[in-house]
């Protein structure tokens, strides 16, 4: 009766019953998803995006508020004025037929329409792509202009002291009404008409992002390639079984 001529822990040599036992675990190797690394990557690049187009955001909100100004110096020129007149004792209307008070609210709702395309525009051309923070400081701009331009044609145009205006210029003589927004819906007119713009000049010439692919960049798996355990190195290229152990010769010499 004789020992065993190959060592127990071994196979056989040449034999092939199955793959070899990986290092460490025997997960395929490349994962085949992306590893850790890979999304806390991407997770950091999101947030730096995210803060980037929050202060540009707060950017469009202050540069569209400046222009309220404008709205305000526009809206004193072409609003129509409302002629009054005192008799001593009360002031009426000199003309009772008239639309002036109207069309101060028409022409109010139409330049903040315009100034809203025009902001639109101008944020879309300087940013040349869309965003949920970009369009809200759009609206919000939009919204804080119209109050700024409304608050700047009242306190510009003529005095709200009506009794005492009369008062000074006497009987009989013929004044403007104070500029007064009575349709107060019209203020809304500059955020609606820039989140609309905005969002169809997106969709019209924004640029198109790419379908993120998930497998970019990452080496297609070798025949038999493993995985090693976390915190391990990865096997060797072309190393499909644990390193450092040969087949034993045996007593034969072979």
């Amino acid at each position: 009766m004789t020992a065993p001529l190959t060592p127990p822990h071994q196979p056989p040599h040449g034999s092939s019953d199955g793959p070899a036992p990986s290092p460490a675990g025997g997960a395929d190797w490349p994962p085949p998803y992306p590893s850790a690394v890979y999304r806390d990557g991407a997770g950091r690049d999101e947030k730096a995006d995210l803060a980037a187009e929050v202060r540009q955001g707060v950017l469009v909100a202050f540069a569209v508020t400046v222009l309220g100004v404008l709205l305000g110096l526009l809206w004193l020129w072409l609003a129509p004025r409302v002629p009054l007149i005192s008799d001593g004792k009360a002031v009426f209307l000199r003309d009772t037929e008239g639309e002036g008070a109207i069309g101060a609210d028409a022409v109010f709702a139409l330049l903040g329409l315009g100034l809203g395309a025009l902001s639109a525009a101008g944020v879309f051309w300087y940013q040349r792509r869309g965003g949920i923070p970009v369009v809200a400081g759009l609206a919000l701009g939009g919204l804080l202009g119209s109050l700024l331009g409304w608050g700047i044609g009242t306190l510009l145009g003529p005095t709200h002291d009506v009794a005492g205006h009369a008062r000074e210029l006497g009987a009989g003589v013929a004044f403007d009404a104070p500029l007064e927004l009575k349709a107060y819906g019209a203020i809304l007119a500059w955020p609606i008409a820039a989140m609309l713009v905005h969002l169809a000049l997106t969709a019209l010439f924004g640029p198109r992002d790419p379908e993120p692919d998930d497998w970019a960049g990452l080496p297609a798996p070798a025949p038999g390639a493993t995985s090693p355990a976390p915190g391990q190195d990865p096997p060797a290229s072309g190393t499909t079984g644990p390193t450092g152990l040969r087949d034993a010769p045996d007593d034969r010499g072979h």
